[in-house]
């Protein structure tokens, strides 16, 4: 069977499964964001008491770079991930810097996330930009990308600080907060990233670079994704999906993960 039929095969599994939940906060195409941001039935940090950024704990998994295309038709390459390279389970982490939900999610269930199923080895997790929101969210992908081709050869757990620090900057979605400058201006404050190396990569592989995230879009809306954060999850030894919207407690990551573990 080849990637095409693959990818084809993977939307119907994805299409029959549907939505394991849909309740939490989330940031949907038509670039409105509905939801508890700080608390209420949908609020990840209340369900989960809120949580250091991963960049502040010293038992972050390691990040790795990879050429693989998955099962699922993914093309992991530019894409950080972290955890093992064997783990059963890929989530494919969709997001927006823009987005006030991805934010609720990297302080509320991503560290314990990160704790458990990925210390364990149960899944991998797969950071793939979504941006949507505004051409503020373009501009900052692309520095997440320029930052990535910096450090994933030498030292990707860099990428970890620089990302935490943008979450942790974030203002409100079209305000100006994520310009090129403010962007390059986070960017020099986190040790181990080069902020005149990111412009120059900025602006010699823009083009390029909204190529491949175009590309990125395009087949995560195949898949279903019609807003931010949205996580894919992919059991590569069984080939079950299914899909986990919106700013979520951890519980409903576990509860997802077994989910497709069971087939």
């Amino acid at each position: 069977m080849g990637i095409q039929d693959n990818i084809t095969a993977r939307r119907a599994v994805l299409g029959g499964v549907g939505s394991l939940v849909t309740a939490g906060g989330v940031c949907a195409l038509t670039r409105r964001c509905s939801g508890a941001i700080d608390g209420g039935a949908s609020g990840a940090n209340a369900s989960d008491g809120g949580g250091a950024t991963p960049a502040e704990s010293a038992d972050v998994p390691p990040m790795h770079s990879s050429t693989e295309t998955t099962g699922l038709g993914v093309d992991l390459s530019g894409n950080p991930l972290t955890g093992s390279m064997d783990a059963p389970v890929d989530i494919y982490y969709y997001s927006d810097f823009q987005c006030p939900f991805c934010e609720q999610f990297e302080h509320g269930a991503l560290p314990k996330l990160l704790d458990n199923e990925v210390a364990d080895g149960t899944a991998r997790l797969v950071f793939l930009e979504f941006p949507y929101i505004g051409n503020r969210s373009t501009t900052a992908a692309v520095a997440a990308k320029c930052v990535w081709r910096q450090v994933h050869a030498s030292s990707p757990r860099t990428y970890w600080r620089w990302h935490s620090a943008v979450f942790d900057a974030q203002g409100k979605p079209n305000s100006g907060w994520a310009t090129r400058a403010n962007l390059l201006d986070i960017t020099a404050s986190v040790d181990g990233v080069d902020a005149d190396t990111v412009g120059t990569c900025m602006d010699e592989h823009r083009s390029a670079i909204e190529s491949s995230l175009e590309a990125t879009v395009a087949q995560a809306t195949e898949f279903g994704v019609e807003g931010t954060p949205t996580f894919v999850l992919y059991d590569r030894e069984g080939g079950s999906a299914a899909r986990l919207v919106g700013a979520q407690p951890y519980e409903r990551f576990a509860e997802a993960i077994t989910t497709v573990r069971d087939g």
